[in-house]
């Protein structure tokens, strides 16, 4: 009797042990629709360097500190190897022959710049900055950029000046959507000539909104009249796909001239998309990715049954950025392979770097690799020098552009 009564006890305890456990588990703060982030790991602030790293491919590198400023956004190398650096105060800056101009460069257009990075609910003034194709020619740049609306609501615009060789002269927006099409827009010039755009908000599974997609455009803004949605009654003609969310990396591939395209999951599910003409990445119906306070975005678990699947993706998210295939010779163990930057890891400040994906000629992932934990930074922009080393914009009060080259 004493044996059976002491069986059941085991036996209750043991059913009770999950519900115990279960409530000893903290209630986790928001701070608005995210949850509080923890602070331990930020506002570190970055040393003088050089720092040297080992890596998996048996290639020392060296990373160094080119020149230190606030919030850099994006980097884009001149001809002449001047570098031009654009920030999140709306700002344009001249780095030449490893200085830093301390004045900005004067043409740009007014933009909104609030907020601090990583927390909800920011403004980036200045967000992307590219040559033109035929910049020898032209001396055509092309800026997005956070534009006023005088509704008082704010949406990414798209202009292009001509580069003196000091300052930008006679700038004017090709392409300027209605209020509500926010976020961090990129660009980039594709083989084919047009000019790509990542676009955040609005209804992205809608084709009558320009939020939530990839655009296409002609070299003026106008609309490619081989657009896959130009004829569709309804449908903006600047779509090329949709269905995307909080895409912040875009990237041609330099040999297939394929686009590709990066973008944040919500809690987890960051993802590297090849980006093909008029399909449906799925967001928000599907993603790889949990709802901020935990459960799957997706009502069941995820699937991407009769939406594109992702290349690549992360759980948990790591805030993919800036985006890069590495072509050179000079760190030659990474030719060919995907860099992207990381803003933060599974939502801690404090834990942005990069990250170097191996893929096949399928563009399969093969491995991966991070790099630069320890200096806190988050990576925005990533980018490929003249001189073929690698040179990232860590966009925080405390930023840098750092510069990556062999250790030997």
């Amino acid at each position: 009797m004493i044996l059976t009564t002491f069986r059941f006890i085991t036996f209750l305890v043991s059913c009770l042990l999950p519900l115990s456990s279960a409530l000893a588990q903290r209630d986790i703060p928001f701070s608005g629709p995210f949850p509080a982030a923890p602070t331990g790991l930020e506002g570190i602030p970055l040393g003088e360097g050089p720092w040297v790293y080992p890596t998996a491919e048996g290639m020392d590198i060296r990373v160094s500190v080119v020149a230190k400023l606030e919030y850099p956004m994006a980097i884009e190398f001149l001809p002449d190897e001047k570098m031009l650096v654009v920030t999140r105060r709306g700002e344009i800056y001249l780095i030449e022959d490893g200085r830093l101009q301390l004045e900005p460069i004067m043409g740009g257009p007014p933009s909104v710049f609030s907020g601090e990075s990583g927390q909800g609910g920011t403004s980036h003034g200045y967000i992307d900055l590219i040559k033109h194709p035929d910049f020898a020619t032209n001396q055509l740049l092309y800026l997005s950029y956070t534009k006023p609306k005088p509704e008082g609501r704010n949406s990414i615009a798209i202009g292009r000046a001509r580069w003196n060789g000091n300052s930008l002269e006679n700038f004017s927006d090709i392409f300027d959507p209605p209020a509500g099409i926010a976020g961090a827009g990129r660009i980039a010039f594709g083989h084919d000539g047009k000019l790509y755009v990542t676009t955040n908000g609005g209804d992205p599974q809608s084709l009558s909104s320009v939020g939530g997609k990839v655009l296409r455009l002609n070299d003026d803004g106008s609309v490619p009249v081989d657009n896959p949605f130009v004829n569709n009654p309804g449908a903006r003609g600047e779509v090329f796909s949709y269905g995307h969310r909080g895409a912040l990396g875009l990237a041609i591939h330099p040999e297939s001239g394929a686009v590709f395209q990066n973008e944040n999951g919500p809690n987890g599910g960051d993802e590297i998309n090849l980006i093909k003409p008029g399909v449906n990445y799925g967001w928000p119906i599907v993603s790889l990715g949990r709802t901020y306070p935990g459960p799957w975005q997706t009502n069941d678990r995820p699937t991407h049954e009769i939406f594109e699947p992702p290349l690549v993706y992360w759980m948990p998210a790591i805030a993919v950025s800036g985006m890069l295939f590495y072509t050179g010779d000079t760190l030659s163990a990474w030719k060919g392979d995907i860099l992207v930057g990381a803003l933060r890891t599974g939502e801690v400040p404090g834990t942005g770097h990069l990250e170097r994906v191996m893929i096949n000629r399928d563009y399969q992932e093969v491995r991966r690799e991070s790099f630069i934990f320890d200096l806190r930074q988050r990576v925005r922009d990533v980018e490929m020098g003249p001189d073929e080393f690698v040179y990232l914009a860590t966009e925080q009060r405390d930023g840098a552009i750092l510069r990556i080259e062999p250790a030997d």
